[in-house]
């Protein structure tokens, strides 16, 4: 810490470019924004069931989702929401064209996408993801089919009038906006207007007939690259929101709020555990519920059962009416003290679920570390693809639960305040190790080539051409 402080210090003290310099500053940056841009499109969804999506799962400004991320956004969507799936495709969109043309401070008489943000307003769920890979959106069809289990079926607007849809059975609708933003003869404002009108016409469809369906807008390709030098201000404007909590959003969505609720916190004669997650959900049947709300910040949490000492605490959360029952969580943790590392650690024993009599309990052992520290994960779930680090006890389990940004602390506790933590990423992920591995194979490289340039040596003799000649006797 104190050498990043002096090298902060001394970064502070160094004089300021020279123009040429930042104009090779400018250009770099404009070259790295193009090649990011060209990379990169936006991917609008919603749907007509709630609870598909977590608020928390709305991507921060500046982050490019991959296709293993694209597609935990989706599996909710597709194994638990409507099996209607609508596809609206352009040629070209970017994140700009939202913000050029979309409404001014909530003024949808004034925007492009005036039938696209009523639906985003009035759909139950929503999700908005500024940049996708373009790898990810190329496959997306496919993976949609995959999922689905449905042929994807290119329709229009006479077509779909005529099609009748079953809430019962898969289907894949692949709609191609007949207008793109390769028009020469439109302007930009009045494509996007007219790609705007057919939604707007497809939804009023589905709506009049009462099909639940899940939609989602992208495109092929990026539109265009914007002039950098009028972004460079930008850039630097909305990092300074962002680094407020002020980030400006796409289709000028209302920012959420940032208000950061404190932890649940158990008390005996002072605070004795903590406990705080971004997002809370849990499963039964298939069936999630988002219990963050009811969790944090709530004044009248019942924490009946909660027991502490110093070498066993139990953290239990009571939940009523929750899937037609009542429904406790219990953390359980145990402190021991190990002799080869003399020092004390804490594991997390058991999370169980008690509810109508019976207990479902989930091993969660690699929840541990030192006791004067706080344990904390990105994700503690009992899902594979978000590192399963809850494992039912009994197989299959009809509960499934997933904690975001989870972390608990249940010794050694000071205050309202988490101690260091302790968290469960490893040091040398996949990018260093292959940092690492490039790095020593370029090593080997190069000093294979400077032991052969320094064996080289000199010749310590030559052949002497200027030998006695031979002399042959003529023979008369």
């Amino acid at each position: 810490m104190a050498a990043t402080a002096a090298a902060r210090v001394r970064a502070g003290t160094r004089r300021a470019p020279e123009p040429w310099q930042m104009r090779w500053l400018l250009l770099f940056l404009v070259a790295e924004a193009a090649a990011a841009t060209e990379q990169q499109v936006p991917l609008v969804l919603w749907s007509s069931d709630r609870g598909l999506w977590a608020p928390a799962a709305d991507t921060h400004e500046g982050h490019i989702t991959s296709d293993m991320q694209l597609s935990t956004y989706l599996d909710p969507a597709l194994e638990l929401g409507p099996r209607n799936v609508l596809l609206f495709l352009q040629d070209k969109l970017s994140v700009e064209d939202f913000t050029a043309h979309g409404g001014v401070f909530g003024n949808k008489q004034d925007s492009a996408f005036a039938n696209l943000e009523n639906a985003l307003d009035l759909a139950p769920s929503s999700l908005v993801l500024p940049a996708v890979d373009w790898y990810a959106v190329s496959t997306l069809t496919t993976y949609l089919q995959e999922k689905l289990g449905a042929s994807p079926l290119h329709v229009d607007l006479a077509t779909l009038r005529e099609l009748k849809l079953n809430a019962s059975l898969p289907a894949l609708l692949l709609i191609r906006l007949p207008y793109t933003a390769s028009s020469g003869l439109m302007a930009p404002r009045e494509v996007l207007t007219g790609n705007d009108e057919v939604i707007g016409q497809v939804l009023n469809m589905l709506k009049s007939e009462d099909v639940p369906y899940t939609a989602a807008l992208t495109a092929v390709r990026p539109s265009r690259v914007y002039a950098f030098l009028q972004g460079l201000w930008e850039v630097a404007r909305d990092i300074a929101m962002v680094a407020g909590g002020l980030g400006r959003q796409l289709l000028q969505k209302q920012p959420a709020s940032s208000v950061i609720h404190p932890p649940v916190s158990y008390n005996d004669t002072a605070p004795r555990i903590l406990f705080w997650a971004q997002n809370f959900s849990v499963a039964y049947r298939g069936q999630w519920e988002d219990l963050t709300s009811l969790t944090f910040g709530v004044q009248e949490l019942n924490l009946t059962g909660s027991f502490w000492n110093d070498s066993l605490a139990r953290l239990s959360l009571t939940y009523e009416h929750l899937f037609g029952t009542t429904v406790t969580f219990k953390f359980i943790l145990a402190n021991r003290f190990y002799p080869v590392s003399a020092r004390h650690w804490f594991t997390m024993e058991s999370l169980e679920i008690h509810s109508n009599g019976s207990v479902v309990s989930f091993n969660a052992s690699r929840v541990t570390g030192p006791s004067i520290y706080s344990f904390h994960c990105e994700y503690v779930s009992s899902m594979n693809k978000n590192g399963n680090l809850l494992v039912p006890r009994t197989q299959p389990s009809l509960w499934q639960m997933t904690l975001q940004d989870f972390q608990i602390q249940a010794f050694n506790v000071t205050g309202e305040q988490f101690s260091y933590a302790s968290d469960c990423a490893g040091f040398f992920s996949p990018g260093i190790w292959m940092g690492l591995l490039t790095s020593l194979f370029m090593l080997f490289i190069f000093t294979y080539g400077l032991h052969m340039i320094l064996s080289l040596k000199t010749m310590d003799r030559f052949d002497d051409h200027k030998g006695p000649t031979i002399s042959l006797t003529q023979i008369v």
